[in-house]
């Protein structure tokens, strides 16, 4: 299918940092996709926790399998909308290498240990992924993605006011247009993952026992697609697989008439057009935005702060947290290559070897080093 005026196009790309010759038929953005799933990062997210710990389940979903759905859903909106898929596919796999271990307990661990020294975000770290810390390059750092991917990346959630210290300190060599609109396919890498996280997590809560069926029939939208499923079936595990189908369906059907009629009001002739837009061009309607509000809402209340959770977040925070003060204080204990870049303890760069350090292990490796590092009876 032919691209949308209004999509990213290839041929005006602002480049890379790093001149590279083209190689092969691939465009831009296919080359991006490719060094993303190649990268070493990326394939640490199959041990790395969206909701549960990887131990709790062979099921749940992990970091890795959340952002194939995300990519999933998006390309499925970026061709129906006539945008570049695989820049779309490159940001919806890319946005999350930065997670460290544990989801969102771990980096509030982390962040605490750190907050002296600038605290943890994680959509900075994906970002100093990509262009620092990925090594496969004889000639430079990170990935040497294009222009358009690191501004997705930077932007995952819309226009950077107060950008973070990497996105910051590389906008200060190389504009990415912090202050303005994401060209369409960032937008719509974003808004899957929002449709992906609700409703995988609906899914995963419901596997997991946390709340049933009942607990969901008095919610917006999503009670009604309950009903529509346990009309076919009354096997839970069936009725639970053809709600998740639903609610995306009803999700992404949802987004693209509403994206369709934005982009029709404001017809943009180019993906500048998009940018430049007061307002972003991918949305939902108004009873979809407030019924996802909703499913939010309940989610937090019924999983995200469930007591069994809560107790496992407890415990995933104090590994991240324990690791990173102790280490920020101690990093004559870090191996020897990271205790060469860390320096002395407390400073900026020691905190930034040890940010770099713990975001980058898995759930099983932040265990085994917590265990090396407070129990004398395990092996250092």
């Amino acid at each position: 299918m032919m691209k949308a005026p209004y999509a990213v196009q290839e041929e005006e790309t602002r480049g890379r940092v790093y001149e590279q010759k083209r190689s092969d038929e691939r465009s831009p953005y296919q080359r991006d996709r490719d060094r993303v799933v190649h990268c070493s990062a990326f394939r640490k997210l199959q041990y790395k926790t969206q909701v549960f710990i990887n131990r709790e389940g062979d099921f749940y979903r992990t970091r890795l399998t959340h952002s194939l759905e995300v990519a999933q859903i998006a390309r499925a909106i970026a061709r129906a909308l006539r945008f570049d898929e695989d820049l779309t596919e490159c940001l919806a796999l890319a946005h999350d290498l930065g997670h460290p271990p544990f989801g969102h307990a771990g980096e509030r661990g982390l962040d605490e240990a750190l907050k002296d020294f600038g605290g943890f975000d994680h959509n900075d770290q994906s970002f100093r992924v990509v262009t620092r810390l990925e090594q496969r390059y004889a000639a430079f750092d990170g990935l040497n993605l294009s222009w358009e991917s690191l501004e997705g990346l930077a932007k995952h959630n819309g226009p950077l006011k107060s950008p973070p210290p990497t996105i910051a300190a590389f906008n200060a060599d190389l504009s990415l247009d912090l202050f303005r609109q994401t060209a369409g396919e960032a937008q719509i890498a974003a808004f899957s993952d929002d449709i992906a996280y609700n409703t995988h997590d609906l899914d995963d809560g419901l596997r997991a026992g946390l709340f049933g069926f009942e607990d969901i029939l008095l919610l917006p939208v999503i009670g009604d697609l309950v009903r529509e499923a346990r009309k076919l079936t009354d096997q839970p595990h069936r009725i639970r697989a053809e709600l998740s189908r639903r609610v995306i369906n009803c999700l992404v059907h949802d987004a693209l008439l509403e994206s369709g009629r934005r982009i029709q009001a404001l017809a943009p002739r180019s993906s500048e057009d998009i940018r430049a837009a007061s307002f972003p061009v991918i949305a939902f309607s108004e009873e979809i935005r407030v019924a996802n509000i909703e499913l939010k809402r309940f989610l937090m209340a019924r999983m995200y702060r469930h007591w069994k959770l809560n107790r496992m977040n407890y415990k995933c925070m104090n590994v991240t947290r324990t690791l990173g003060s102790l280490l920020l204080r101690r990093p004559d204990l870090l191996p020897d290559d990271w205790r060469e870049r860390a320096g002395p303890g407390e400073t900026l760069q020691a905190a930034a070897t040890v940010r770099d350090y713990v975001a980058g292990m898995t759930d099983r490796y932040a265990l085994d080093e917590f265990s090396r590092l407070t129990d004398p009876s395990v092996p250092a």
